[in-house]
């Protein structure tokens, strides 16, 4: 009887040791599977996290905007003449007269490079006018390697933005102008161009800020975007798009003291430069024909120097006066009188309030026209 009992509890105990074994293998064959599943579902995970988030904000594919916009961005190349003076006597007035200057000029070639992207399927190109300045021969590729010849329909200096039309043998892709007023700080963008030459390079970042007064050589912005997506020399005049395609900005500047700093101009300012390039050739710029300074007391601005044949000139506006207002608008700083300026339109009637002589006076001034300006 006793040896039946150990026996049977001998057996007994084999079957619950084998079940034991059993269940663990299962269970550690569940765990494993599991984990075979995940790491097999990676590449997938994290679109079904976007899809499935709530509240969440992600980039949308920005490799469909980039294939849906890029056939409508170009290169622009550009080639620049100039006559250099191959005596350096020459450029003395004392031994020029001493030489004969006829066959002692040599012909300098600059070649220049850029970005641009098309408008109308008939062949209009918006870029930056100092990437065309100057050219005596703008050429411009498409993605399909195809090359035309250009011409300037209008540019504007101040604000950097020029027109260009060439004559394709087909309709050709286009982009579409966005609302930058729209656009909010942290709204991811896209910029394509040609940094360096190097062809339809794509950037991606978001809008920094909104409303940045930059200046850049001889031009003073009142209200570029800033974005932190690279931009690059060759970059200049391309655009920076949104997610939906649009564009948003004319890529201008970069600031060469930091990385990540980038300038485009708006899109509301680049419409209105367009539709008075293609109507007029060129842009109005409102102004008074003054130029100013800070005060001591910091109330108005003062008038340091009156430019001939103005405005201001004209309505008799003197140096030394101090502009407290601007069609009823407080002027505490220059900035504020250049932007009331910028608001206004040419030809509008204005009234400033002015300090003459210790006497308050308002003078009624038709706004003029800065590119009438010879």
């Amino acid at each position: 009887m006793y040896l039946h009992w150990k026996k049977y509890k001998k057996t007994h105990g084999l079957m619950l040791a084998k079940f034991g074994l059993v269940v663990l293998l299962f269970v550690v064959g569940i765990h494993f599977s599991s984990g075979q599943g995940q790491l097999l579902s990676l590449g997938n995970s994290s679109a079904i996290a976007q899809q499935q988030a709530e509240g969440v904000i992600r980039p949308a594919n920005i490799s469909g905007v980039v294939k849906q916009t890029s056939p409508a961005v170009v290169k622009i190349e550009t080639i620049i003449q100039s006559n250099v003076t191959a005596n350096p006597y020459l450029n003395d007035p004392f031994f020029r007269q001493f030489f004969e200057s006829r066959g002692m000029t040599n012909t300098q070639i600059q070649k220049g490079m850029g970005s641009g992207f098309i408008v109308s399927e008939d062949g209009y190109i918006i870029t930056n006018n100092h990437v065309i300045e100057g050219a005596t021969e703008i050429k411009v590729i498409l993605t399909t390697n195809k090359s035309y010849q250009a011409k300037v329909i209008g540019s504007d200096k101040e604000l950097d933005l020029a027109v260009l039309k060439i004559s394709p043998d087909e309709k050709l892709k286009t982009l579409k102008l966005g609302n930058s007023d729209q656009a909010e700080v942290g709204d991811w963008v896209i910029a394509i161009g040609n940094p360096y030459g190097l062809d339809h390079t794509v950037t991606v970042g978001v809008i920094s800020a909104k409303g940045r007064p930059v200046a850049i050589e001889d031009k003073n912005f009142r209200n570029l975007l800033q974005t932190d997506a690279s931009i690059n020399p060759g970059n200049s005049g391309g655009p920076l798009i949104n997610l939906q395609g649009e564009v948003v900005g004319v890529n201008t500047a970069i600031n060469s003291q930091a990385q990540g700093i980038g300038f485009a101009i708006p899109s509301t300012t680049v419409a209105s430069v367009y539709n008075q390039l293609i109507t007029k050739g060129t842009v109005a710029h409102p102004y008074l024909g003054v130029n100013i300074q800070p005060t001591q007391d910091q109330r108005g601005v003062m008038v340091s120097g009156i430019i001939q044949n103005s405005p201001a000139n004209a309505a008799g506006i003197r140096v030394g006066d101090v502009i407290v207002k601007f069609n009823g608008k407080n002027i505490e700083t220059t900035q504020g009188l250049l932007d009331a300026v910028a608001d206004s339109q040419v030809g509008e009637k204005v009234t400033l309030e002015v300090i003459s002589s210790g006497q308050m006076k308002e003078i009624k001034i038709i706004m003029g026209d800065k590119s009438n300006i010879k």
